[in-house]
């Protein structure tokens, strides 16, 4: 409790992104969910400088998350790294904050916008997937 009475509220941290990401992947229907087994789920503060620099990005609260690997039905290559999506947790806060959208909401849209890069999905594609998952 704070001096004032009231509860002490702090930023979800990581572990809590994750399970809300988690949680998003679990609602996806099959044939989504068998192409997503092996797509590694990260959460991190900001994404590094390397990454920001080969996006064009200077401001690193403009990355709210990525996908990177080879979509879905793309030939694998010898010596690629298994697909994963990146979430950038202090982005994704901020966002919450000034947009009002439920963290659960926001982090279902930045997932499942991230999933539909695995599957090569246009923006459509990705809301009508958003719209059959959503919190």
């Amino acid at each position: 409790m704070s001096d004032q009475g009231q509860p002490l509220c702090f930023a979800p941290d990581a572990a809590r992104i994750e399970t809300l990401a988690l949680a998003t992947l679990s609602r996806l229907p099959e044939p989504f969910a068998a192409h997503l087994a092996n797509v590694v789920l990260f959460v991190e503060d900001f994404a590094d400088e390397e990454t920001l620099r080969a996006m064009g990005i200077d401001d690193p609260f403009e990355l709210t998350g990525l996908y990177s690997g080879r979509p879905v039905g793309d030939s694998a290559q010898t010596g690629d790294l298994p697909p994963s999506i990146h979430l950038y947790r202090r982005p994704l806060l901020d966002e919450w904050v000034d947009t009002g959208v439920s963290l659960e909401a926001l982090i279902a849209h930045v997932v499942i916008h991230e999933v539909g890069h695995h599957f090569g999905f246009s923006d459509e594609d990705m809301h009508a997937l958003e719209d059959m998952v959503a919190p």
